[in-house]
């Protein structure tokens, strides 16, 4: 089985089948094995699991993945590339190779009952421009996922991982951690890429929390006041949730001072514990607005 790093490998079958990269699809192929094979023993991935791999491309991760897991089930977007994936992954008896748009495809599905029987771990090297959407449908779906790898943007990768206080720290930070764990596995140069895209690459690690660290009343509510907060990311808090959200003032400064927050302070300083708190104080008022109007 031929390396599928090897840029004269990938020439090779470029040429066969007469493709070229598809900028529409965020197509990099990796060409260094020691980055690859850093991916997989990232994914902490055993004969046991069952791997949704999304974009393969030629195979390059679905091979080395392949050796290691119970069960892959890839899926690609480019049909042009499913040819060559029958190729590349012939000798693969564990790996299907499923052609569609993964934001798009009924994911319980393809896996069908294996679901039910095996830990279910993600990997991907995810293209730049749908890796946002990708990262936060997984979260918020209710599929049992024990853990998810992407190789993506190094700036994504930090925002994933911000904190409070930092240039990276944001909406994203927040509600990423609101529903995993997350942490940094190690950073990837844009050289060892085919073609080289124009920024670093990071590999991150989110492990699915079964139960939020911060209980809330209201999950929709807590979003809304998180999204809020940073739209206008220079704006006072007090200002940032008066503009984009449709609580009064008044209103706003009482919950503010009940959960000690002071409201001359900015966003990215409060922690998502706060944020919670915030959520849920005006959840309460909102709660109790709707019983005084049932009085009548």
């Amino acid at each position: 089985m031929n390396k599928l790093t090897s840029p004269r490998v990938i020439e090779t079958l470029l040429k066969k089948y007469d493709l070229h990269f598809n900028k529409r699809f965020g197509q990099n192929f990796l060409t260094d094995e020691n980055i690859v094979q850093k991916i997989v023993r990232a994914a902490d991935i055993g004969e046991a699991d069952l791997v949704l791999e999304i974009g393969p491309g030629i195979g390059t991760m679905t091979q080395a993945l392949s050796e290691s897991a119970g069960k892959i089930v890839t899926v690609e977007i480019d049909k042009k590339l499913i040819p060559v994936l029958h190729e590349t992954l012939n000798d693969c008896d564990n790996v299907t190779i499923v052609q569609g748009d993964i934001l798009k495809t009924n994911v319980k599905e393809i896996l069908g009952e294996d679901l039910l029987t095996m830990p279910l771990k993600i990997v991907a090297n995810l293209p730049y421009y749908i890796t946002t959407p990708i990262i936060m449908g997984f979260l918020e779906s209710d599929l049992p996922i024990e853990s998810m790898t992407f190789l993506i943007q190094k700036e994504v990768g930090e925002r994933l991982c911000g904190v409070p206080s930092t240039k990276s720290y944001g909406s994203l930070s927040i509600v990423a951690q609101f529903y995993a764990d997350i942490s940094i596995d190690f950073e990837v140069p844009a050289h060892v890429f085919m073609p080289k895209p124009k920024v670093d690459s990071i590999v991150v690690t989110l492990k699915k929390l079964t139960k939020p660290k911060i209980v809330l009343e209201n999950k929709d509510l807590f979003l809304a006041v998180v999204k809020a907060s940073f739209l206008n990311r220079r704006k006072t808090l007090i200002n940032g949730l008066t503009m984009n959200t449709p609580f009064d003032k008044e209103v706003l400064l009482e919950v503010l001072e009940a959960c000690e927050i002071s409201p001359g302070i900015r966003g990215e300083a409060l922690t998502g514990a706060d944020f919670g708190r915030i959520a849920n104080a005006l959840s309460q008022r909102v709660d109790q607005s709707v019983r005084s109007t049932d009085n009548y």
